[in-house]
C-alpha cells in the first residue's frame, strides 16, 4: 500500500491519468491526497473532477484558490457564470455540475494524518499557528462552506483585507483572513502579513518577508507539510515542507510524493502547449 500526494492538476487530465498509470495506482491499496486546484486553465477540469470524485474513497482532496473561485462562480446569476473561460464553463453547465459542485464544497481545507505523519494544505500555514490550531481554524471555514451561510462567504471571501490572521478577528473577516492564509500564502512577515503580490521564487521577494515554511520564530509544527499553490518554487524538500506544485498547467511536469520515511518522487510531462500567463 502506497500513499502519494499530488501537486496542482488545474485540469490537466491527460497528464493525470498518465501519473496514475506511472505510479500503477490501485484503488483497492494505495490512497491519493490532491494538494487542491483540481480545476481551472488546463481545459479538462470537467474531466479531472469527475476522475477525481470517483477515486473518492481512495483519496483527500483539500480546496485551493481556484477551486473556491469555482464555487463561488457557480453561486452568480447564469449570465455571469458565462462569462468565464471555457473550461469552467464545461464545469458549471455540465448536467453533472451539482453533483461535482456538492463533492467539491465538501472538501477540507486542511488534511492531517497522524498515523501516516503528513500534514497537507494548499498554500501555507500562518506563522504563529500549530498544525493543531491550523485545524481549528480551517473547520471553521470549512462549516461555513457546508452550511446555509455559504453565498455569502464565497460572495465576500475575495480581498486582501485583512492581511494577516489575528485571534481577535472576527465574522467575515476572520473566514477571509483564514482563506487567504490556506490558499494564497506564499510569502509573509513574521507578523504574518501576507505579501500578496510576491509570486517569484525565493530571492525574488521584498526584504523582510520569507516563505511561509521558514518565517523566523514560526510555531513548532508536529509533522513535515505538503503543499502546493507555489509552480515558481517548483519542487522543493526542506524544512519540515514539501512543495509540489511544479506547474504542470504551465508546461511542467505534474508531480507525485509518495508519503513514507524516505519520500520519492514520480513525475510526468505536463501540458505540451501551455500558454503563458499569470500564475496565481
Amino acid at each position: 500500500m502506497s500513499t502519494w500526494a499530488i501537486g496542482d492538476v488545474q485540469g490537466c487530465h491527460d497528464p493525470l491519468q498518465r501519473l496514475l498509470e506511472r505510479l500503477k495506482f490501485d484503488p483497492a491499496k494505495d490512497r491519493l491526497w490532491f494538494t487542491g486546484d483540481l480545476v481551472n486553465r488546463g481545459g479538462q477540469s470537467l474531466e479531472v473532477l469527475r476522475l477525481v470524485r470517483s477515486l473518492d474513497a481512495a483519496s483527500v482532496v483539500v480546496l485551493g484558490n481556484h477551486d473556491l473561485s469555482l464555487l463561488a462562480i457557480a453561486e452568480r446569476e447564469e449570465k455571469d457564470q458565462k462569462r468565464v473561460n471555457p473550461d469552467l464553463q464545461r464545469v458549471l453547465f455540465a448536467e453533472d455540475r451539482d453533483l461535482l459542485l456538492d463533492w467539491l464544497r465538501a472538501r477540507p481545507l486542511m488534511h492531517v494524518d497522524e498515523a501516516l505523519g503528513f500534514a497537507m494544505v494548499h498554500a501555507g500555514l500562518a506563522p504563529k499557528w500549530t498544525l493543531k490550531i491550523a485545524a481549528k481554524r480551517a473547520q471553521e471555514v470549512e462549516k461555513l462552506l457546508r452550511g446555509k451561510g455559504r453565498r455569502r462567504l464565497l460572495k465576500q471571501m475575495y480581498g486582501n483585507k485583512p492581511a494577516a490572521w489575528a485571534p481577535s478577528l472576527e465574522g467575515m473577516d476572520r473566514a477571509r483572513a483564514i482563506i487567504n492564509v490556506m490558499t494564497r500564502l506564499r510569502y509573509c512577515d513574521v507578523k504574518g502579513r501576507i505579501a500578496f503580490d510576491e509570486k517569484g521564487p525565493p530571492g525574488s521577494q521584498t526584504p523582510g518577508y520569507y516563505p511561509w515554511y521558514e518565517v523566523p520564530g514560526h510555531a513548532p509544527r508536529e509533522l513535515p507539510v505538503v503543499f502546493g499553490h507555489w509552480s515558481a518554487l517548483g519542487l522543493f524538500r526542506g524544512l519540515g515542507a514539501y512543495g509540489i506544485d511544479t506547474g504542470c498547467v504551465w508546461g511542467g511536469p505534474l508531480t507525485a510524493l509518495e508519503l513514507g520515511p524516505e519520500p520519492q518522487v514520480v513525475q510526468v510531462p505536463g501540458l505540451a502547449h501551455a500558454s503563458p500567463g499569470h500564475r496565481d
